[in-house]
Protein backbone atom coordinates (compact mmCIF):
# COMPACT_ATOMS: atom_id res chain seq x y z
CA UNK A 1 0.00 0.00 0.00
CA UNK A 2 2.78 2.35 0.77
CA UNK A 3 4.67 1.54 -2.24
CA UNK A 4 1.51 2.15 -4.51
CA UNK A 5 1.48 5.80 -2.55
CA UNK A 6 4.93 6.41 -3.11
CA UNK A 7 4.69 5.55 -6.52
CA UNK A 8 1.57 8.05 -7.28
CA UNK A 9 2.92 10.54 -5.46
CA UNK A 10 6.61 10.17 -7.89
CA UNK A 11 4.49 10.25 -11.10
CA UNK A 12 2.14 13.42 -9.86
CA UNK A 13 6.00 15.19 -8.82
CA UNK A 14 7.19 14.13 -12.45
CA UNK A 15 4.34 15.60 -14.17
CA UNK A 16 4.48 19.12 -12.12
CA UNK A 17 7.96 19.19 -13.22
CA UNK A 18 7.26 18.69 -16.72
CA UNK A 19 4.54 21.68 -16.88
CA UNK A 20 7.03 23.93 -14.77
CA UNK A 21 9.30 23.19 -17.36
CA UNK A 22 7.15 24.18 -20.15
CA UNK A 23 6.14 27.24 -18.44
CA UNK A 24 9.50 28.10 -18.26
CA UNK A 25 9.72 27.85 -22.08
CA UNK A 26 7.22 29.78 -22.57
CA UNK A 27 8.39 32.67 -20.47
CA UNK A 28 11.49 32.34 -22.47
CA UNK A 29 9.72 32.49 -25.62
CA UNK A 30 8.19 35.46 -24.44
CA UNK A 31 11.31 37.27 -23.27
CA UNK A 32 12.56 37.08 -26.56
CA UNK A 33 9.88 38.42 -28.45
CA UNK A 34 9.35 41.43 -26.40
CA UNK A 35 13.07 42.23 -27.13
CA UNK A 36 12.83 41.46 -30.77
CA UNK A 37 10.05 44.04 -30.56
CA UNK A 38 11.73 46.59 -28.89
CA UNK A 39 14.41 46.60 -30.97
CA UNK A 40 12.45 46.72 -34.42
CA UNK A 41 10.63 49.26 -32.65
CA UNK A 42 13.63 51.09 -31.99
CA UNK A 43 15.47 50.82 -35.72
CA UNK A 44 12.17 51.60 -37.03
CA UNK A 45 12.08 54.78 -35.24
CA UNK A 46 15.36 55.59 -36.39
CA UNK A 47 15.63 54.46 -40.12
CA UNK A 48 11.70 56.15 -40.17
CA UNK A 49 13.12 59.70 -40.26
CA UNK A 50 15.61 59.06 -42.90
CA UNK A 51 13.20 57.16 -45.09
CA UNK A 52 10.71 60.38 -44.30
CA UNK A 53 13.27 61.90 -45.48
CA UNK A 54 14.17 60.82 -48.33
CA UNK A 55 10.09 60.56 -49.67
CA UNK A 56 10.32 64.34 -48.77
CA UNK A 57 13.06 65.22 -51.13
CA UNK A 58 10.89 62.80 -54.14
CA UNK A 59 8.42 64.46 -53.44
CA UNK A 60 9.41 67.62 -53.33
CA UNK A 61 12.02 67.07 -56.77
CA UNK A 62 8.72 65.21 -58.33
CA UNK A 63 6.56 68.44 -57.68
CA UNK A 64 8.84 71.00 -59.32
Amino acid sequence: MLSNLYLRLRELMVRNQDEDQEGQGMVEYALILVLIAVVVIVILTVVGKQVNNVFSNISTGLGT
